[in-house]
C-alpha cells in the first residue's frame, strides 16, 4: 500500500510541476472565453455595415426601406429571464431603394445595379447585395423574391431583408382591405415567449438560455480533462516501457499497485487543474453575477451548492472509466503512434455523448437522452447534465452512479490483467484476439 502511494504522489507531483500544467491551470479559463468569445466579435466585424439595394417591382414598400436598417437594442433584463424579442445580429444595412413600378422586365432593370457587386471595393458605388421584389408580390400566389449577393453563404442579410419585406408586403395587404395601418401593427405585433422551468416542487426557474450555455460549459469542463489526463496516463505507460523504466517499478511492486498509483496519481491532477478552473471561473463571473442579480436574474438557481458536488463525483466517474481505456492502450503498444491508432475509434465511441449533446440539453427526459444516462461508459457525463438542465427521477441519479462504479470495477480488473503481461511486452502491437488471450492467462 505504501507503495501504492508512493506511485501516486510521483505522478501528482511529477504532473503539478510541469511548466505548462501551471499555464494551463491558470490561463486555460482565458481560452475557453476567447474560444466562445471571439467568433462572435469576428461575426460582428465581418458583418458590418452593407450597402443594399432593393428594386421594388410592386414600388408600394418604399417606406420600409428609406431608412438605414439598424440592430435593435433589446431590454437587457428582458433578454436575461428568456423573454423580450432576441437581440438581431450586430449589422447595420445601408439600404439604396429602386422603385421598378411599370417595368415589364425586372431583371433588366436591376442589372445596373447586379453590376456594381463586382466592381472594385474601393469604389463608392459599390453593392454587396441586391434584392428582387416582383410586380405580383402582393397578389400572386407563386411570387418569389430574389436575392443576389457576390457569397453564396450570407444568410443574415438575406434573411433580414425577406423578413423586412415580408412584414411590408403584408401589411399592404391588410391596409388594403381597410385595415386601419394602426391596427395592422397592433395585430401584427410579436407576443415575447419568456422560458420558465417548473421544478417538482413548484419552483420556477427562469432563463432558458442560460441554462443551456451552462451545460454546454460544464459537459466542455467533464469530458476534456478526462481526454486529456487519460493520454497523459497513456503517454507515461508508453514512455516508461520504452525506457525500460517498467521493469524496475514491477521488480518493487505488483502491476496493479503500479497501475493504481498511475490512475489515482493523474486524476488528482485532474481534480486540481478542474477545481482551479471553476474557481477561476467563479471569481471572473462574480461582476457578471451582480450585474444579473441586479437585472432581477437569480445565478444560483443554475449554479447551486449541489452541482459542484454531482460535478466532482461524476467527473471521477467518467476520467475512471476513460482512463482504463488508455492504460490498456499504453500497456499493449511501444509507442506513442501504436497507442494513438489503437485508441482513437474507441475514443470516438467514449465522446458519443458529446457529439448529441444539443439533443441532451434540449430534450434531457426523452427516450434517448435517458437510456445514454443509465448506460456504462455514457452514464457519467450524460446523467450529470440532465441534473444541470432537469429534474431526473432519484433512482435514475443513484442507478447511474452505480452502473458507473460496476463499469469501473470490471474496466480496472480487465486492464490490470492487461496491463500485468502488456507492460512487459514488446514488438508487435497486439491485436484485439491477442489482447484477449493475455486477460485470459493473466
Amino acid at each position: 500500500m505504501n507503495k501504492m502511494f508512493a506511485v501516486i504522489k510521483r505522478e501528482y507531483l511529477q504532473a503539478v510541476r510541469r511548466k505548462m500544467f501551471m499555464f494551463m491551470t491558470v490561463f486555460f479559463p482565458v481560452l475557453i472565453a476567447a474560444l466562445f468569445i471571439l467568433p462572435g466579435l469576428l461575426i460582428s466585424r465581418g458583418l458590418g455595415d452593407k450597402k443594399v439595394a432593393v428594386i421594388d417591382g410592386t414600388g408600394e414598400l418604399r417606406g420600409a426601406f428609406l431608412h438605414r436598417l439598424t440592430p435593435e437594442v433589446p431590454d437587457p433584463k428582458k433578454a436575461l429571464a428568456g423573454g423580450g424579442r432576441r437581440a438581431e445580429l450586430p449589422q447595420s444595412l445601408d439600404v439604396e431603394y429602386a422603385d421598378a413600378r411599370g417595368q415589364r422586365n425586372l431583371d433588366a432593370a436591376a442589372k445596373p445595379y447586379l453590376d456594381r457587386l463586382n466592381i472594385d471595393k474601393s469604389s463608392d458605388g459599390r453593392l454587396d447585395a441586391v434584392l428582387l421584389i416582383p410586380a405580383n408580390a402582393f397578389a400572386g400566389n407563386d411570387a418569389k423574391m430574389t436575392f443576389y449577393s457576390r457569397s453564396s453563404t450570407d444568410l443574415f442579410s438575406q434573411e433580414r431583408l425577406g423578413s423586412i419585406a415580408n412584414r411590408a408586403i403584408q401589411r399592404q395587404r391588410l391596409t388594403a382591405r381597410g385595415i386601419d395601418p394602426t391596427v395592422v401593427d397592433t395585430l401584427t405585433r410579436e407576443v415575447p415567449v419568456s422560458s420558465v422551468q417548473l421544478s417538482k416542487s413548484g419552483e420556477q426557474k427562469k432563463g432558458g438560455e442560460a441554462n443551456f450555455i451552462i451545460g454546454f460549459i460544464f459537459a466542455f469542463l467533464l469530458i476534456i480533462p478526462s481526454f486529456i489526463y487519460g493520454l497523459e496516463t497513456m503517454r507515461g505507460i508508453v514512455q516508461e516501457k520504452s525506457e525500460r523504466i517498467v521493469e524496475v517499478l514491477v521488480s518493487s511492486m505488483s502491476p496493479r499497485e503500479l497501475l493504481t498509483g498511475k490512475i489515482l496519481g493523474v486524476a488528482g491532477v485532474g481534480l486540481t487543474q478542474v477545481g482551479v478552473w471553476l474557481l477561476v471561473i467563479a471569481a471572473a463571473g462574480t461582476f457578471g453575477a451582480a450585474s444579473a442579480m441586479a437585472a432581477g436574474f437569480n445565478v444560483t438557481q443554475f449554479l447551486r451548492p449541489m452541482v459542484f458536488v454531482y460535478f466532482g463525483l461524476f467527473f471521477i466517474l467518467g476520467y475512471l472509466t476513460f482512463v482504463c481505456v488508455y492504460a490498456i492502450a499504453g500497456a499493449a503498444c511501444n509507442t506513442d503512434r501504436e497507442a494513438q491508432q489503437l485508441v482513437a475509434p474507441i475514443q470516438m465511441v467514449m465522446m458519443l455523448p458529446w457529439f448529441v449533446m444539443f439533443a441532451i440539453i434540449t430534450n434531457p427526459d426523452s427516450t434517448f437522452a435517458v437510456a445514454l444516462s443509465l448506460m456504462p461508459v455514457y452514464g457519467p457525463m450524460t446523467m450529470f447534465v440532465r441534473i444541470l438542465v432537469s429534474e431526473p427521477p432519484v433512482w435514475h441519479v443513484i442507478f447511474s452512479i452505480a452502473v458507473s462504479i460496476v463499469t469501473i470495477m470490471v474496466f480496472f480488473y480487465v486492464t490490470a490483467k492487461i496491463f500485468r503481461i502488456g507492460i512487459l511486452s514488446y514488438g508487435k502491437r497486439p491485436t484485439i484476439p491477442e489482447l484477449w488471450r493475455w486477460m485470459k492467462v493473466a
